[in-house]
């Protein structure tokens, strides 16, 4: 079960793509957070996903907010899915423990092996203000975040 809103988002450290340890708790205070679970790196509904950020990043950077996206691939498989595509964005390794943020989020698929498509919007608090979570197979479609970062932040 995903988590809920209004509720305080777990802290995690995870690698990026690039090795740098990102820390969720590093941007409170600072500025909200869009963490966007993926299923896979190089399948098509993700890539489809995550060019749509890529080339709408604009949305996010206007609202001082960042977006992390976050698979159970390793670092070395989303540096190398993030040069293919063009992401700019940190891309964030559930890696080993496999897929342990995913857990703690509700949004594990165990039979799978990865995490469900599934976005949540976080404060500058660390409190998830809304969420976006689709079916297996169903891509988020743009005008979902833009209802989300409208949320959140509009709460400040």
């Amino acid at each position: 079960m995903a988590l809920e809103n209004d509720t305080q988002a777990p802290d995690f450290e995870l690698p990026n793509q690039f090795g740098e340890r990102i820390r969720l708790s590093d941007f409170h205070g600072v500025k909200p957070v869009v963490l966007c679970f993926f299923p896979l790196a190089f399948s098509n509904v993700c890539t489809g996903e995550l060019c749509a950020l890529r080339d709408n990043l604009a949305l996010f950077q206007d609202a001082n907010v960042e977006l992390l996206a976050i698979s159970v691939d390793s670092k070395h498989t989303l540096r190398a899915f993030a040069e293919a595509e063009g992401y700019t964005f940190s891309l964030l390794a559930d890696f080993w423990p496999h897929g342990a943020v995913a857990k703690e989020y509700g949004v594990f698929i165990p039979e799978s092996g990865y995490a469900n498509r599934a976005t949540f919007v976080i404060d500058k608090q660390g409190i998830i203000r809304d969420s976006i979570i689709t079916a297996p197979g169903q891509p988020r479609d743009l005008e979902s975040y833009r209802e989300a970062l409208d949320e959140v932040l509009s709460a400040h």
